[in-house]
């Protein structure tokens, strides 16, 4: 199964340098993969125990779409 999300970047994302802040990212990957378990195991509370990999593959600026997903 493939499961995917996308979030736009916007001002209050960014860092000093101008780029996606890492912790937002780390943000929106927890809570999308957290509505992911909440909808699969129906279960109206979970809590994030392990991430297993993140791929930072480039920086994204103000506007840019970034794409989440995980597949298994």
């Amino acid at each position: 199964m493939k499961y995917h999300t996308r979030k736009w970047v916007k001002p209050q994302d960014l860092n000093p340098n101008g780029t996606l802040f890492g912790g937002r990212l780390l943000e929106w990957i927890d809570e999308e993969m957290g509505i992911y378990a909440i909808i699969q195991l129906e279960i109206p509370r979970t809590v994030t125990k392990f991430m297993s990999e993140i791929d930072f593959v480039s920086s994204a600026r103000l506007g840019d779409i970034v794409e989440i997903g995980m597949g298994f």
